[in-house]
């Protein structure tokens, strides 16, 4: 999941929550929703391969 930080950049969050801090993990800050969008398809590959 991607959401819009303060600072105008993009997180991708984990979808599950962590099970130790009960909160979603980051995965990577970017600096174009583009970017954080083509980060998370390789994220999706990299489970599946």
């Amino acid at each position: 999941m991607i959401r819009k930080l303060a600072s105008g950049e993009y997180r991708i969050y984990s979808r599950k929550t962590d099970p130790k801090t009960g909160k979603r993990r980051n995965l990577g800050t970017f600096p174009t929703r583009e970017k954080a969008e083509k980060h998370e398809r390789e994220i999706q590959y990299f489970k599946r391969h």
